[in-house]
């Protein structure tokens, strides 16, 4: 019965995103959404003094298992394009750009030209980083990756090479569809490249000084920042941060902190500070909080700079000082 009801009322919801999509007029002012904050600045660093577009996933929530709201499908269908990393960062946006991309342009900037796309890490220290399940006790099944696309890491944005390769993306994509201000677009993301070059050169200077010292992660969401900048991290608490771990996996956690000699520990304000307390308790590891989304940053064109900034920050403050 219960099932039924749910069914019924999900019925009625793509109903209502039907019948909206058929009243909105068409050739209105050019509308951009984008999905998560990183991306959200960068698009509105192009647009700057042109229009601002609008995000999607505010404050803290993750958009792992983000759910919209009828105010956000409203801003989708009204708008003319969107920006997204692509479904393995956000499915909920599947079936929403799926519904409105007669009307609407969809950009997911995973596969933007010259992107560095690695692999989610597994084996050793990186056990599969699952978003669908956490593995049973003693299941290892899935460690093994094959290349295909469900096996890519979605964090891209946080190398600021990648952020460069999605401006020319973000250009085009809005030039298209505005063409009278398709200059202005162009001008802002030259502008945008100097300052993601300045700000990664300022980042390799901060974090030299750390990158040999070990630290753990509460989820597998920053292997692009470590790459980049040669840091050290030696595993994760969590493969599935909507699970809360079972008894194993904390223990399995205590143990590789202990073993690797973990000066840290990071939670992340979108999920369970807690555990980070629990996995660190009668140790010698410190607590940190690392956010690769920006859930306390004001929204705009600086939120990008501020948020690996703070990144920075973070990491250097738990691991600098003996």
């Amino acid at each position: 019965m219960m099932q039924g009801r749910l069914g019924f009322f999900k019925g009625l919801r793509w109903l209502w995103w039907g019948m909206l999509l058929w009243s909105l007029p068409a050739g209105a002012e050019v509308r951009a959404v984008a999905s998560i904050k990183p991306l959200h600045s960068l698009v509105a660093g192009v647009m700057q003094g042109v229009a601002a577009p609008e995000l999607l996933v505010r404050g803290g929530a993750s958009p792992h298992d983000y759910n919209l709201r009828p105010s956000e499908m409203r801003a989708l269908a009204e708008a003319r394009v969107v920006f997204w990393i692509g479904p393995e960062l956000e499915a909920f946006m599947v079936k929403p750009v799926s519904n409105v991309k007669a009307r609407v342009r969809s950009v997911a900037l995973l596969d933007a030209p010259g992107m560095t796309v690695l692999p989610l890490r597994a084996g050793g220290a990186w056990e599969k980083h699952d978003h669908g399940r956490e593995p049973a006790e003693g299941d290892h099944a899935g460690r093994d990756h094959g290349g295909g696309k469900g096996d890519r890491d979605a964090h891209v944005w946080l190398d600021p090479d990648n952020a460069i390769a999605m401006v020319p993306r973000i250009v085009a994509a809005l030039g298209e569809v505005d063409r009278e201000h398709q200059a202005d677009y162009e001008r802002n993301g030259a502008r945008l490249i100097e300052r993601l070059r300045d700000l990664d050169r300022q980042l390799a200077a901060e974090l030299a000084p750390v990158q040999d010292r070990p630290y753990i992660v509460f989820h597998d969401a920053y292997q692009y920042f470590e790459r980049r900048y040669g840091l050290n991290a030696v595993g994760s608490v969590v493969l599935n941060p909507e699970q809360r771990p079972g008894a194993r996996r904390v223990t399995e956690i205590q143990s590789r902190i202990r073993d690797s000699k973990a000066r840290c520990v990071f939670s992340e304000p979108q999920f369970q500070p807690a555990l980070v307390e629990t996995v660190t308790a009668g140790g010698t590891a410190r607590r940190g909080v690392l956010d690769p989304l920006g859930a306390d940053l004001a929204a705009g064109p600086d939120a990008y700079f501020q948020l690996l900034r703070g990144l920075s920050a973070g990491l250097r403050a738990c691991l600098g000082e003996d």
